[in-house]
């Protein structure tokens, strides 16, 4: 058998997308290794949301470039959200790259390795989607299993390269969803956590035919044969519906499109976790207007206090940008203050990278200078930590169920077990033995600003 490593950045698509290649590899002679130098093929699997992870990915072939030099035969294929932006021209940057394959040509893997084995060197990356089919998934040994069941954006918000590099609103066929998500639990996974840029536009563009379900980009919804729409609540329903104990999250939500039925259904199930991720961005009404987003902080405000009015204990959680194009002091001011005010469990921070293609990245003449962007994000980021702090705190004293998901030896300090709440919170727990993908209950002992601590009840 022949060795592969692949490297994974970015996103939790990202890295799901990497376990289907190992699964595809597998069937053609191949088996992971964790050394890349060993390795006789090496994927990259990339990121483009910002230009140091592109950087880096460029880097990363750089060294093995090197290598190739010394072992010829070695296979290297520049793959995800880089490969889909840039196309062939890596390989004027890189001639010793053997395959570009774009985020919508995954599954065309096998039958391309065929062919760089033989001599080839291929870019693949038609936006026209290569048809899914049920594969072996070598899944990382965790207690969570992503599974992707949509991918794409329609919203081209003014700074986001994700329409251009993972293509319109896709969703999967939940035959082979439900397929997979058995599969994982049949394995001993303990949670499911369900995947897309937009994931409550999942059933958007299915068709159902004589064969099941065909997939496309239209916005259309398709029901089931009792006539009910195919829809997030749909698929949560049905997950829920299997066997077993276990969590169920989803990840990520537009704002506007969280619904009143999908709050109901959060409420009713008991496998379905407390627990939200809407992305604000900023929330500055103009800066919002200017980076595309459809709505103002006033209906932001008004969907995350209807979601906590309505959902016990719920974590909700969001993304914002420090320094968009043209951002003055008094709008990241107001991003600060109304971060506070929404009461928000956690935010992803990031300064703004112009990214190509995108409509933002123009605006060259209103860019902020890199110091002021790091400083602001010095200052985005200790109101993210003010807030998860008292955030945490009002968990102190509590009993909650917790997932345990690993087990530690810290020396003189002790062994711990590490999981999560329902609503997302991690805790630490001093204690002697392994029980990991335990469900269990602890009490709530003292809060930090990105965990709690507890002990076992």
């Amino acid at each position: 058998m022949k060795k592969v490593y692949i490297e994974t950045m970015g996103c939790q698509m990202n890295k799901s997308d990497a376990e289907r290649m190992f699964g595809m590899l597998e069937h053609l002679g191949y088996y992971q290794t964790e050394e890349a130098k060993d390795a006789d093929m090496l994927i990259i699997n990339t990121c483009s949301v910002r230009q140091l992870s592109e950087d880096k990915a460029f880097s990363a072939i750089g060294v093995w470039g090197k290598w190739k030099k010394e072992k010829p035969d070695l296979k290297i294929i520049f793959a995800g959200c880089v490969a889909q932006q840039v196309g062939k021209r890596i390989f004027a940057r890189a001639p010793y790259v053997d395959l570009v394959l774009g985020t919508q040509r995954l599954y065309e893997l096998p039958n391309l390795v065929k062919r760089i084995e033989a001599g080839e060197r291929i870019v693949s990356t038609n936006e026209e989607q290569f048809e899914e089919y049920d594969i072996q998934i070598n899944r990382v040994k965790s207690v969570n299993a992503w599974v992707p069941i949509m991918e794409g954006c329609n919203n081209f918000c003014s700074y986001c390269i994700v329409p251009y590099t993972r293509g319109r609103e896709r969703s999967r066929n939940p035959e082979l969803i439900l397929t997979e998500i058995k599969k994982a639990l049949s394995e001993g996974f303990k949670e499911i956590t369900l995947l897309g840029q937009n994931v409550d536009s999942y059933g958007k563009g299915l068709v159902k035919t004589e064969n099941g379900f065909k997939t496309t980009i239209d916005n259309v919804w398709a029901t089931d044969d009792e006539g009910k729409t195919i829809n997030l609540s749909w698929l949560l329903r049905k997950i829920n519906a299997l066997e077993g104990k276990f969590r169920i999250r989803f990840v990520t939500s537009y704002p506007t499109d969280i619904t009143d039925e999908l709050i109901d259904t959060v409420i009713e199930l008991d496998k379905v976790c407390e627990y939200f991720h809407i992305p604000m961005q900023h929330s500055d009404d103009y800066t919002l207007k200017k980076m595309n987003r459809k709505y103002d902080y006033a209906t932001y405000k008004r969907i995350a206090d209807h979601v906590r009015s309505r959902v016990k204990d719920v974590t909700i959680t969001s993304d914002f940008i420090a320094g968009f194009p043209g951002e003055t002091e008094e709008q990241f001011q107001t991003m600060l203050d109304r971060m506070e005010e929404l009461e928000l469990d956690y935010s992803n921070t990031a300064a703004y990278s112009p990214r190509e293609r995108t409509v933002a990245a123009k605006w060259t003449d209103l860019y902020v200078d890199e110091d002021v962007k790091t400083e602001r994000l010095a200052r985005l980021n200790e109101k993210n930590r003010d807030c998860c702090l008292k955030s945490n705190q009002k968990y102190l004293g509590r009993e909650l169920e917790v997932l345990i998901e690993n087990f530690e030896d810290r020396g003189e300090k002790g062994t711990v077990i590490t999981g999560r709440t329902r609503n997302n919170k991690i805790v630490h727990i001093p204690h002697d033995k392994d029980l990991t993908g335990e469900f269990v209950m602890v009490k709530i002992t003292n809060a930090r600003t990105w965990y709690l601590n507890g002990e076992l009840i």
